[in-house]
């Protein structure tokens, strides 16, 4: 009687493979809640070409917020980056380490880009904006929309990664397939957002709302493959 009472309770404590092994696979939902809470809190960033006086009161006037929504996007990115490691391990099981190893690497360029980008933030908030070097800051600004505009190229690599990887694995169907390569599409059209003003420039609507929602839904639908998946009889973990 007690023998199976104890397998359950090992199975569940967090000293357990099976508990950190879904712990991770949760992790693309939990980096969706963070990323949307943190940009919740950290408002609109100030548009390229946006006044002096608009960016010190942005950046200085609302510092506090952007240093809290920083810390939060540090956090979303750790578990982007364990939710891209448990894609790997279930793609490895599957035979597919190679697209698992593709996951890898566009997972940590894209934190890399992602970690950049927030560190120019907070940088500007914490001491630059108010020193009055206003071309730097006007710069720096300028330069976060263009590294956000850059990270399609992991992100694309990253939805890739996980539909043919998933779809050779047998672990999604065609038509999800053909979703997934869709994503990878739009996604990568964020590269192509050059123009000066618009839809399609560095901060307009394609590349700041559409490309970011499409990769967020993705995630959301990968991470519920995963999470239907049964624990892997090695220990990933």
């Amino acid at each position: 009687m007690g023998t199976p009472t104890t397998a359950a309770m090992t199975s569940t404590t967090v000293n357990s493979a099976r508990f950190w092994e879904r712990f991770w696979r949760s992790s693309g939902i939990q980096a969706l809640v963070l990323f949307i809470v943190a940009y919740v809190i950290y408002g609109s960033q100030p548009q390229v070409g946006t006044t002096v006086d608009q960016l010190v009161g942005f950046y200085v006037g609302d510092r506090t917020r952007i240093l809290i929504a920083a810390v939060l996007f540090g956090i979303a990115i750790l578990n982007l980056m364990w939710f891209a490691a448990a894609l790997r391990t279930t793609l490895a099981d599957a035979g597919q380490d190679g697209w698992g190893a593709a996951a890898t690497a566009s997972s940590a360029a894209r934190g890399g880009l992602f970690l950049l980008i927030i560190t120019v933030h907070a940088a500007l908030a914490y001491v630059i904006a108010g020193t009055g070097y206003h071309a730097l800051t006007s710069g720096l600004n300028d330069f976060a929309w263009v590294c956000f505009v850059l990270t399609s190229f992991p992100r694309a690599m990253l939805i890739m990664a996980g539909a043919f990887g998933l779809w050779r694995a047998g672990l999604i169907s065609n038509g999800l397939f053909a979703v997934g390569v869709a994503a990878v599409v739009l996604v990568l059209l964020g590269g192509t957002t050059w123009m000066s003003a618009g839809v399609w420039a560095v901060d307009g609507a394609y590349s700041r709302f559409v490309s970011p929602i499409i990769g967020l839904a993705w995630l959301v639908i990968v991470s519920g493959v995963l999470l239907s998946r049964s624990p892997a009889t090695r220990a990933g973990w």
